[in-house]
């Protein structure tokens, strides 16, 4: 059976599939092999980039009192002397907090496609990916891999218009992205801005969307009043509004992106200029004083 082929069948299918290739050091009955854990790799096509502390002491704390009660998944490394991590990256961060020297382990022959869906799938079903990392894990598999939008949406069990609106979350602004990234954010959030070609003002409306702690069916109606504004002005022959230089645009949503703020450049690409930066209240002025300064206020006016 392809790699392709085992596709779509979930975590315990896929792994399942390998309980009988390849040969297993040390060996027990239950066919769990003891390996070093200082001889496992991290697994190269990781989605999950944060690690929360907090959860991973308490896993340690529960893997201290009752043991492992799964082993992880490993690889064997080209050269054979050493493994990559396949599943249970949480459980073997873990393990190196509480000091193991070896972690239970399966040795499976798993090749580097099937190698990301089972990452993407894992986290899938445990819900520790964000949007972010999800998209990009699609991404992966669909440019290193050649996978359809169909065929991605089979491998994690996920329908095609999920995946492909999950997909859509790359084009967004990078401070939105920031925002999706760190959980202010939800996707249902992003998939809404991203009706807002502008930038800027996509920016902006996410920014807004945080402050205001919009839900996303308020953020969808604040989205829809933009764009209908926009076609309202363009039917009533309002003046065009002058096209900004990109090179503007990307300064402005590099400022917005780094002080968290509405941001505004105005200049014509010659003689004077103005920045102007938005700010909500005294403890936002601050903020943003910080930001640009490095300094307190209160070193200042104190």
């Amino acid at each position: 059976m392809s790699g392709r082929d085992r596709l779509g069948r979930g975590l315990g299918a896929l792994l399942g599939e390998y309980m009988h290739e390849g040969a297993v050091p040390e060996r027990d009955d239950s066919g769990t092999a003891t390996v070093a854990v200082r001889a496992i790799a991290p697994n190269p096509f990781q989605p999950r980039r944060t690690f929360g502390t907090e959860e991973l002491k308490e896993l340690a704390a529960s893997i201290k009192a009752n043991g492992l009660l799964q082993p992880i998944v490993v690889r064997r490394s080209v050269y054979g002397r050493s493994y990559e991590l396949v599943a249970g990256e949480r459980r073997l961060r873990a393990v190196k907090q509480l000091g193991w020297i070896d972690i239970p382990a399966l040795v499976r022959d798993v090749d580097d496609r099937t190698l990301v869906v089972l990452a993407l799938v894992e986290n899938i079903q445990r819900e520790e990916l964000g949007p972010l990392e999800e998209c990009q894990g699609y991404h992966l598999l669909r440019e290193k891999f050649g996978y359809t939008q169909q065929e991605i949406a089979e491998a994690v069990g996920k329908s095609r218009s999920t995946v492909a609106n999950m997909m859509r979350l790359s084009s967004l602004p990078p401070s939105v992205r920031r925002l999706l990234d760190e959980g202010a954010l939800s996707m249902g959030h992003g998939r809404a801005i991203l009706a807002v070609e502008d930038p800027v003002k996509a920016a902006n409306l996410a920014r807004d969307a945080v402050a205001g702690a919009w839900s996303v069916r308020e953020t969808e109606e604040r989205v829809r009043k933009l764009l209908n504004r926009g076609q309202a002005d363009a039917q009533a022959g309002a003046e065009p509004v002058e096209r900004q230089d990109p090179a503007i645009g990307a300064l402005e949503e590099a400022l917005v992106d780094h002080l968290g703020s509405r941001v505004r450049i105005q200049w014509k690409g010659r003689g004077k200029g103005a920045i102007r930066i938005a700010f909500s209240n005294a403890r936002d002025l601050e903020r943003v004083f910080a930001a640009v300064t490095g300094r307190e206020a209160a070193e200042v006016v104190g």
